[in-house]
């Protein structure tokens, strides 16, 4: 499990463990945040096809499908 502080999450860079259409490589580009200001989900972007997807925060800490940095 990757241990992630939801506060530092923008602008930090992910490997897919299992990539999918070449997508390997990802950068968290946004935040969504509830009415009590805690992050619910991430905008994650794609380096090189520049498609962006949404999916909760807590996905992130899934060592199966996602690795911190870019390795």
């Amino acid at each position: 499990m990757n241990r992630i502080n939801p506060e530092k999450l923008t602008l930090s860079k992910w490997t897919a463990t299992r990539p999918q259409n070449r997508e390997k490589h990802f950068v968290v580009i946004g935040c969504q945040r509830d009415e009590e200001d805690n992050i619910t989900t991430v905008e994650i972007e794609a380096v090189l096809t520049r498609r962006s997807d949404i999916l909760p925060w807590q996905d992130l800490q899934d060592s199966d499908k996602w690795r911190m940095g870019w390795n």
